[in-house]
């Protein structure tokens, strides 16, 4: 009898047990959205660029009206937080906006001189992804400053787009860092009796609508920087070819027939001789625009240079096709790095001039050598905001760094160091830092005292 009612009791014990609630939860801890930055920081551009999310794609659409040169525009942006935003900036100095809504709902916007507030109607998870609209209309203006005018350039017939390094905000919304590389689809709508070009593969051209207006339709599937983006329509004459298996689209102003004619000609080689000596072309089309009067210079847009007024030379074509491989797959990650783009895409030109009957690098190196003074009174790897595109500092001198390299390793090890770095940091950015690195394990030498006197000193390396 003693036995069941303990047993008995046991059983009542764990029934009571089970029946009792489960004790409440902790509360949660409350998520705190806070404002992205509005810049990256870079040193020479302090606004360009923003925190708190990376951008995946652009979908630009917009139709152009030759008559008034306005145009109305819708630019999508996909993209990631990388924290809890509250709100976010993008780069934008462009025309006036009508709407802006994240993730189909209205958002509150406001514009602080180039930067274009956002504020969603909730906050934005780290981690998730967000869509962004922002719809605009007018006439989109070149920006300026001491690098000269960049950005949408207003032509007789129509525009094109070289926006490095900060026009991108002239004519788009972005986040406008060559950092934030992301894909690209353009949708353009204009009369039918201009051309519409942009960037990558044209994937669709539409019949012209009541009003004689036809939408073509384009498309980046490589990442890219923002200022690497253009459009350019009007009327031109186009060609279209392949070289080597990969699209070549080029078109130029029938206004600059004389200075174009063989443009489509000189890209298929020189894309070619850049595959044998730099490694596979990184874009999926290649080609070149010309358009313009020459007022602005020419840009390796992605894919696609465009050559303001026409392109001046062979060489020219070589070093904006060579930026496709130095500044283009491989991007900079900083400004202060340009050197990296323009150095080794001039140093592309004394390469081709070497290997097709011209002067040899070393005489052409030599030449420069030989100057004194003025040439010698910026740094190559830190010229400065308002001296990033000096000739003598960061072009020539810029190539001349790159051959005392091959100079100092030998070819053995400089022409595969080449092909190492495009691959290693193929559709991504880089640094000088990253280079030095690299060349230091490939040849297995100490190169710093070497790059600091070449990139570091404003003064002449002794050889």
């Amino acid at each position: 009898m003693v036995r069941e009612l303990a047993a008995l009791a046991a059983g009542l014990m764990m029934i009571a047990s089970s029946a009792a609630p489960a004790p409440a939860p902790a509360p949660a801890e409350p998520v705190t959205f806070v404002p992205g930055a509005a810049g990256v920081g870079d040193p020479y551009y302090p606004l360009q660029g923003n925190g708190g999310y990376d951008v995946g794609h652009y979908d630009l659409r917009m139709r152009f009206d030759p008559d008034d040169h306005e145009v109305n525009a819708t630019t999508t942006i996909t993209a990631t937080a990388v924290q809890n935003l509250s709100r976010f900036n993008l780069d934008f100095s462009g025309p006036p906006i009508s709407a802006v809504t994240v993730d189909g709902a209205r958002a509150e916007y406001r514009r602080d001189g180039q930067e274009l507030v956002v504020t969603p109607s909730k906050g934005l998870r780290s981690g998730s992804t967000f869509t962004v609209v922002v719809s605009y209309a007018g006439t989109p203006k070149a920006v300026s400053d001491a690098t000269g005018r960049q950005g949408w350039i207003r032509t007789k017939d129509g525009a094109f787009v070289a926006s490095q390094p900060d026009g991108a905000r002239s004519w788009f919304p972005s986040n406008d860092s060559p950092a934030d590389k992301a894909t690209f689809s353009f949708q353009v709508s204009a009369p039918e009796d201009l051309t519409v070009l942009a960037n990558g593969e044209r994937t669709g051209t539409d019949h012209a609508d009541s009003d004689g207006y036809r939408t073509v339709r384009w498309e980046m599937r490589q990442p890219m920087a923002p200022y690497l983006a253009t459009v350019a329509i009007g009327r031109f004459v186009v060609d279209e070819g392949k070289v080597d298996g990969v699209p070549n689209v080029t078109a130029y102003d029938p206004s600059l027939k004389d200075k174009s004619k063989n443009l489509h000609d000189v890209t298929a080689k020189a894309v070619a001789w850049g595959t044998r000596l730099f490694g596979p072309y990184p874009f999926s089309s290649t080609g070149g625009i010309a358009d313009g009067d020459g007022s602005v210079t020419a840009l390796e847009t992605q894919g696609r240079p465009v050559y303001s007024g026409g392109p001046t030379n062979d060489s020219e074509i070589v070093h904006e096709l060579a930026h496709q491989w130095f500044g283009d797959s491989v991007g900079v990650r900083s400004w202060r790095d340009i050197w990296l783009n323009e150095g080794f895409a001039t140093y592309a030109e004394w390469l081709y001039q070497e290997q097709h009957g011209g002067p040899a690098a070393q005489e052409i190196f030599d030449r420069h050598y030989r100057q004194t003074g003025h040439f010698w009174h910026l740094k190559t790897g830190d010229p400065g905001q308002a001296h990033m595109f000096d000739e003598h500092a960061v072009y020539l001198r810029g190539a001349m760094t790159v051959h005392a390299l091959r100079v100092k390793i030998g070819d053995k090890v400089f022409f595969p160091l080449l092909k190492t770095w495009v691959r290693d940091h193929s559709h991504g950015t880089a640094t000088t830092a990253e280079f030095i690195a690299l060349a230091e394990k490939m040849s297995g030498q100490n190169l710093r005292p070497f790059f600091d006197a070449w990139l570091y000193q404003a003064a002449k390396p002794r050889l």
